[in-house]
């Protein structure tokens, strides 16, 4: 089999993108290296404060899971994340801040989200209740406009995750 890994990026990426990614790929040799797969470049939440934030707190060490709805996946087409899946998170603005895997995959409804999970997530004070007011008041925010609305029994993708390469 090849050494060569999947280097290409999204063609809309910010260089620095591309630049970690091969940084990452360098570091692999073998078989990890041939089957080094890039699933995808994003940032956090849907304003500049938010991301820049949570992606910090990423780099911190602070943030090791992320919670978007599974009807906001849906909605932009976008498959379940996968444990073993490769990302790069980037701040507000496209820049590549680190290169992460996903270690574990959970749906479950808003309302069964636990202080486990809050404090996995890592945001604000940590606590379920600042949990539940962030995030309830985020997925009224994105699914704005569709035919879906929040309720505490819709379905979160509880995505926890390993940095495996800061910028």
């Amino acid at each position: 089999m090849s050494e060569r890994a999947n280097t290409e990026v999204t063609e809309h990426a910010h260089s620095s993108v591309t630049e970690l990614w091969l940084r990452y790929v360098d570091t692999l040799v073998g078989e990890p290296r041939a089957q080094a797969r890039l699933q995808g470049v994003w940032h956090f939440c849907d304003n500049e404060h938010d991301a820049n934030a949570c992606a910090q707190w990423v780099l911190q060490g602070r943030k090791q899971a992320t919670a978007p709805s599974l009807w906001e996946l849906e909605a932009a087409a976008e498959p379940l994340p996968q444990v073993g899946d490769i990302h790069i998170v980037t701040n507000w603005q496209g820049h590549a801040q680190c290169v992460i895997r996903i270690c574990a995959v959970e749906v479950l409804s808003f309302f069964a989200v636990t202080e486990a999970h809050a404090a996995l997530e890592g945001e604000g004070d940590g606590s379920l209740a600042y949990w539940r007011r962030e995030h309830q008041d985020y997925y009224q925010r994105v699914l704005a406009g569709s035919n879906k609305a929040f309720s505490p029994s819709m379905p979160i993708v509880f995505t926890s995750f390993e940095v495996l390469l800061r910028s």
